[in-house]
């Protein structure tokens, strides 16, 4: 059984992730210095450097956090999947999950410092979008697949399926976030959630 890590330690990635992500978005990655990212984390740079090689260690690590929070809603789809048997009811609750954990936490903040960092950092975007949105939707594919044979939903292309469902339900909130930085607000991404479901079931229920 793997040892538990430090809670400090734990406490002090965190505090360094969250402040390298406003960092290199402010700066980019280029000017972004381990100085300015540990006065504003509130630790020392020797911190820093404990837990991190170098400033590209460190870049890197904040990229993939976003893996983190495909993780945790992929792995609430597997529970989901075991579960699912009333689409109207259920996938509401699915929605919300996907259009908040994108579009009010760091996802999106993430996903801009890829685009900004593409350039320098090729092969790093390509695991970011493997890791991170292409599982997300990947895990919907799987879910839709599952709910048709089921016959609760007549899905010709579960892949196609998945993508029109994540975009209805997170709408062009997620082009704004990523090109101006903008946040929608929690009522307005239930809402979109909300009607973004509704437009799917309207295309993928079996009386549609």
């Amino acid at each position: 059984m793997p040892e538990k890590e430090d809670p400090r330690v734990v406490r002090s990635r965190a505090h360094v992730l969250e402040a390298a992500r406003q960092v290199f978005l402010a700066d980019g990655y280029q000017a972004a210095t381990v100085d300015h990212i540990a006065e504003v984390a509130g630790v020392a740079k020797r911190t820093i450097y404990n837990l991190y090689r170098d400033k590209d260690s460190l870049f890197r690590a904040t990229i993939l956090s976003a893996i983190e929070i495909a993780d945790a809603f992929t792995a609430s789809l597997e529970t989901d999947l075991r579960q699912l048997d009333d689409p109207a009811s259920e996938l509401p609750a699915i929605a919300a999950r996907l259009a908040e954990s994108t579009l009010l936490g760091p996802a999106v903040p993430l996903r801009r410092l890829v685009i900004m960092e593409s350039a320098r950092f090729p092969e790093l975007a390509a695991e970011y979008r493997t890791r991170a949105p292409e599982k997300v939707l990947g895990a919907l594919a799987t879910l839709f697949a599952s709910m048709s044979k089921a016959g609760t939903l007549v899905v010709a292309d579960e892949h196609v399926a998945a993508e029109h469902f994540a975009y209805l339900v997170m709408g062009a909130d997620l082009d704004r976030g990523t090109f101006s930085g903008s946040h929608p607000t929690r009522e307005r991404v239930s809402k979109r959630a909300h009607a973004g479901v509704h437009a799917f079931l309207s295309a993928y229920s079996p009386s549609a």
